[in-house]
This record gives structure tokens, sequence and C-alpha cells, in this order.
């Protein structure tokens, strides 16, 4: 606490790590660096959350994998509590799922536990000036996982452009549960051309059955306000 009277505008730091080697070497860092002051150091999700209450830290170090859960499940809760605070992840996972995960939560870096601590302290007094603190090899994994993930959804809204119009209004029918017979005389059509527009649907679309098109037209809000009776769908 010496350090905070010091500079009362030192960043206050939670470290959530279960090593509490590697704890006490980032108390270490810091004790020498007066614009930071570590707070409170734990090791499990469940503390984290309650030390975020209690100090209402800044900025948050924390590791992806804790004995009680995930590094994402004490972004979830904290986040939303204290909006402000910057998560950095410290961890040994380098895969680009796990960095997307917390980039998509509100994480504001992601780093390698075998970071340099010069960097470190760079990459935080670089999070004031607005800046994400990524290295260059995960900041270029994230960008390279992202364009691959935005592909299908792409190639999907390209293929909902080949529906006809009737096509589309069945499709947003199909996210109701209703009968084909049902969609017909909502639509006032023939329970054949029904059948007709939901092949053609799940041919131009590429979807296996009336199941995978009803969830591609919720995920693309074509639903329809339409309530029926008998929730069993026809093939």
């Amino acid at each position: 606490m010496d350090q905070q009277i010091k500079n009362m505008n030192a960043k206050r730091i939670l470290v959530i790590d279960d090593h509490v080697l590697f704890r006490e070497g980032l108390i270490g860092l810091f004790r020498s660096n007066p614009d930071f002051v570590v707070v409170a150091d734990v090791g499990t999700v469940f503390e984290g959350i309650e030390k975020a209450r209690l100090y209402r830290p800044d900025i948050i170090l924390m590791d992806f994998s804790l004995p009680d859960g995930t590094g994402l499940d004490a972004t979830r809760a904290i986040l939303p509590i204290l909006p402000d605070c910057k998560i950095i992840f410290l961890t040994v996972y380098e895969t680009e799922e796990k960095l997307v995960s917390a980039i998509r939560l509100g994480a504001k870096g992601y780093m390698l536990k075998n970071i340099a601590g010069s960097n470190l302290i760079s990459s935080l007094y670089a999070l004031e000036r607005g800046e994400l603190a990524f290295s260059r090899k995960m900041m270029s994994q994230a960008i390279s996982y992202l364009a691959r993930d935005t592909q299908p959804a792409q190639e999907q809204e390209n293929l909902l452009s080949r529906l006809s119009g009737r096509e589309m209004d069945v499709l947003k029918e199909l996210d109701s549960g209703a009968t084909n017979l049902e969609i017909a005389q909502h639509l006032f059509l023939s329970e054949n051309t029904v059948k007709h527009h939901i092949r053609n649907i799940l041919n131009k679309l590429k979807l296996k059955n009336r199941r995978e098109a009803a969830s591609l037209a919720r995920q693309y809000g074509l639903t329809s306000t339409y309530q029926p009776k008998n929730t069993h769908s026809s093939s």
C-alpha cells in the first residue's frame, strides 16, 4: 500500500493466477514501478470476482485456466460490474480459439507468460493510450481466425440472395415449427407448393433438413409471428 500512497494515480492491479510463484513475480515487478500497485492477488475465479468487487481494480492480469473455472468465467462476471476495468490474459495457451473468445468477451489484452517484464509494463502503459495489449503474433492470429470465422456467414448471406420472395416467406415460417399444411394455410398456398419451396430452400442453402433451415432463419432474424397449434413438423 506504500506504493499507492506515494502515487495516488497509480493504476490498481488485481492478479488472478493459481501459481503462487508467478503471482509473486508480478508483485515484485510492479513494486519497483510507482505507476502501478497490486491491490490483491488470488488463485481462483471465485476469489477473483470477490476481490474485483472489493478493490475495483483498473487492470486485471488473469490466467486462462483456473482451478474452479476459466478466466472467461471471471470476465463474464466482472465486466458487468466493472465495465471500465481492463482485463489482460496472461497465459500459456496460444490457441486462436481461446484468444478470440477472450476478445469477444471484452478482454483488452492476451499475452503469453513468457513475455518480458519490460514488455508487459509497456503494454499496460499502452492501454492508457487506448491501445490493446497484444503481441504482434497473437494479434496476427486473432485477425486470421476472425477472417476465417466470418467466411461461412458471408457465404450464407450470399446464398440467401438466391431465394425467391416466396421461398423467403416459407423460410421464415419454418422457425415457428409449423407443419407444411399450417404454412400453406398461413401463406395461402397449396401444401405441395410449400413442400416444393422447402426442397428448393434446402438445396439452395445447402442444408440437410428443415431443422437446419429453421436455425438459419433464427440466426438472421427471419422469424414469423405465426403461432401454429401443431408443433410437429412434417417432412
